[in-house]
This record gives structure tokens, sequence and C-alpha cells, in this order.
């Protein structure tokens, strides 16, 4: 924006530019292993209110900068207020929802990206026609009409039972599974299941309540295990391109698009043609397997991009004389990629670590994964401007690379969890090979004593 440019002289991209945006994942980096201690200690509802408060500190300091200082020290706040809130929010939304609606419920949750996304793009083109200060003031000012909403809503809704149970609250805990999964009736067979499994894996005495301590995701090999999922999906759903989007308006220009009212227009589209592919598969999450999607998705993406380059390198030796068709197939596949990422990773990201983390851990891996995923995004906001900067469209070529590796390792790691029950889970990170172990997880039965033992079939006994 003009006005924006006029106030702080920063350029699209560059050294300073990174700087500006990338400290509000520094700030966010250094909020998680607080926001992990303020959710296990005071409740989800808590980690939420704070994280809101936090970030309406931020937004005020933004938004009424006048300075690249003030403007940096608002960003580093609003980082830490963003931490505290996403550490509790995908888990409380994990923790209240009934097992056959987990994976739709922590899917939603992440989609709400786009609740914010699509206004935000909205508002930013509208405001595109302010001439003066408050065309870049009001779209940040705007950043605390959904804090506020959560700030008052959270005390309105009930406690996470798990929380409740983790913290000797039993009483209230089966309350509230007995009124929201049993329909009131406390003898129901899943509030009994959901009761006892509760029992089995939360301890009074249990890493939640040593703040400090993550040594089970270290020295254990079914904790191990457990964090390579959350470390995969926190890495590669940062860093597989669609980090890019930070800087659509360098891409577009890329491309040929050079009218800012043209870029946001497109920037509002790209936004809603994203939702569109992550909302699809939310209404799939219940019955999509993971670790499959991850893969073909993945190396779809890894295709979507390719093209991209190529096509913006043939534009780019077209120098003046770019041709239409190639700039709209550059296009086309640029908005191909942002569908398939958000179909592939968006509703996973948060599906994937709730669903690796047991209910003692899950505070703790959710802010570690919040720390891995402020850092990849650090580097995307600081590297990008740079990159793209001197090398231009080349940089998407590094990004083509990485997907056909993450493609791998997802093959090779990646463990399904898709329709797998807490002791089914259990058994799987138990196992010596996980990932063989979890695509056979159909071949094991519960027994009445509640050990998980795999299944004599004619395959197995052969």
């Amino acid at each position: 924006m003009d006005h924006f440019q006029n106030t702080f002289h920063s350029g699209k991209t560059g050294t300073l530019v990174a700087i500006m945006f990338s400290l509000y994942t520094v700030g966010a980096m250094i909020g998680a292993p607080f926001a992990a201690i303020l959710s296990d200690k005071f409740g989800r509802k808590v980690g939420m209110f704070w994280g809101g408060i936090i970030i309406n500190v931020g937004m005020i300091i933004a938004a009424t900068a006048s300075t690249i200082a003030q403007f940096v020290v608002g960003r580093f706040v609003l980082g830490a207020g963003t931490s505290i809130m996403t550490v509790a929010a995908p888990a409380y939304a994990a923790e209240i929802s009934p097992p056959h609606w987990r994976g739709r419920a922590t899917g939603f949750y992440n989609c709400g990206w786009f609740g914010g996304s699509i206004p935000a793009a909205a508002v930013v083109y509208g405001c595109n026609l302010i001439d003066n200060d408050f065309s870049w003031r009001i779209p940040i000012i705007l950043q605390a009409f959904a804090c506020i909403i959560v700030m008052l809503g959270v005390w309105f809704i009930p406690e996470s039972p798990r929380f409740l149970m983790a913290n000797g609250r039993e009483e209230e805990a089966v309350a509230f599974l007995a009124k929201y999964h049993g329909n009131g009736d406390r003898s129901s067979r899943l509030v009994q299941l959901e009761v006892e499994e509760m029992k089995e894996n939360i301890r009074q005495d249990g890493i939640d309540k040593r703040p400090w301590d993550y040594r089970p995701f270290i020295l254990t090999h079914n904790g191990r295990w457990r964090m390579a999922q959350v470390l995969m999906i926190s890495i590669f759903g940062q860093f597989s391109g669609n980090g890019l989007g930070y800087f659509n308006t360098t891409i577009f220009e890329i491309i040929g698009v050079t009218s800012v009212e043209q870029q946001l227009a497109y920037n509002l589209l790209n936004s809603v043609l994203s939702a569109v592919g992550a909302l699809s598969a939310v209404s799939l999450t219940d019955i999509m397997p993971r670790r499959k999607v991850l893969v073909w998705g993945t190396l779809a993406c890894a295709a979507a991009l390719a093209t991209n380059s190529g096509l913006s390198a043939a534009l780019d030796a077209q120098g003046d004389g770019i041709q239409e068709s190639y700039a709209k197939g550059a296009l086309a596949s640029y908005f191909l990629f942002n569908i398939i990422f958000s179909f592939t990773y968006t509703p996973l990201q948060g599906v994937v670590p709730t669903e690796a983390l047991e209910t003692t851990t899950r505070a703790k891996g959710l802010a570690a994964s919040n720390v891995i995923v402020y850092a990849i995004g650090f580097i995307n906001q600081f590297a990008g401007p740079i990159a793209l900067g001197n090398i231009q469209y080349r940089y998407i070529y590094v990004f083509v690379g990485w997907d056909v590796v993450e493609t791998i390792l997802w093959y090779l790691f990646g463990v399904e969890s898709q329709g797998r029950t807490l002791e089914q889970l259990e058994w799987v990170y138990d196992q010596p090979n996980p990932v063989k172990a979890s695509l056979k997880v159909d071949r094991v039965v519960v027994q009445a004593d509640g050990r998980v033992t795999e299944k004599v079939t004619p395959e197995t006994a052969a």
C-alpha cells in the first residue's frame, strides 16, 4: 500500500521487509513454552483468554506505529499472543469432541484461518481506496474483532473434560461427558468408555504437572515416534511453498500482474479458492486416510509448483513482450498449488498433532509444534523477500525439490491414525515399526483387561 510505504519506506523485498514481518514469529517462538504452562496449569479457557489480551496489546502497538521500531515491537507481541491462543484452542477442540467427531472438529478449527484471511484480504482491498494512513491501520485494528469474541465467549463454554480429569476434577469431567456426549445419560456406553480411557491415559503426576519436562518426547520409543509426526506436519505444513503467500504481491509481479488493485483482488480470490480446498478436506477428515493424503497431496504440490516455476521462467525469457496465455497459466498453477496444499495440509495440521499426542503431553507437544511452526515461519518471512529479490521465480525451485523429499519422508515415517482408538494408537506407537503397525491395526483386538494384542489371522500365522 502506498501510505504504508510513505510511513515506513520499507520496500516490498529485502532485509528491512524481512525484519519487519519475521519478528512476529520470534515472539510466537518465545511465547510457546509459556503457553503450555498456562494451558496446563490454569486450563484451556484461561489460555485462550490471555492469548486474546496479548494479541490486542500487540494490535494497539502496531496500529499506532509511526516508526519501524514500534511496528516491529507490535508484531513481536502479536506473535506471543497468537502462540498462547494456538496452544490452548486446538487442545480444547480435540479434548471436547466425541471420538467420531474429533477429526472434523480439529480440522475445522485449523480452517478457521480462512475465517480471518478472507475478510482480511477483502478489508485490505477496500481500504486501499482510503487516501490516508487508515488504509493500513484499519486492517491491523480489525485483528481485535475475533479476539474480543473469543475473550467473551470462553466464559460461556465448559472447560475441557480431559483437563478436568487430569487435575483431579473427575466429577465435573463426567458431568461434561454425560451432558455433551451421552445425551444426559451418565451410564451411556460412550461416556463410560471415554472415562475409562481418560483414567488409563491421564496421570495425576504426569508431565503436564512438570512445566519444563519434555524428556518423554526424546527418551522413549513411543514419545520419539509421536514427536516425529508432530515435527513432520509442523515443518512440512509451513515449508512446502505455502510460505510464498506472504509475498503474493511479489509473486503476482513476477507473472505480470502489476496493478495494486489487481494484486489485492487476486489475493482475495486466492484466499477463497484455498478455503474451498480446505473445507472440502474437512468434510472428509473422519474418513480420509492421513498418510495416503499427505503422500499424494505433497507430490501434487510439487507438480503444481514445477508448472508455475516453468511458466515463470518462460515469462522471464519473454521480457516486456509477455504472452498472456503464459501469464494465465502461471497464475492458474499458483492458485492450483494453494488449493491442493489447503486440501492436503490445512485440516491435518490441526488433526495430526492432536491425534499423535496423548492428554498429558498434548499442551507441551502443541507448544513444541508452535515453536517449530514459527521457526519455519521466521525462515519464510526473513529469507523469502531476500530470495525473491535476488533470484525471483527461481526461489520456487527450492520448494519443488523439497516437496519431493517431503513425499518420501511421509511414505517412510508417516503413521496412519485415521479411525484408530486411543488404545490402538498406544499399541501402534509401542511397536518396533509404528508405520507398519498402523497399516495393519485393523488386525488388533482390545482384550477384556484393556490390553491391545495382534489378532491371529492366516496371514500373520504364516
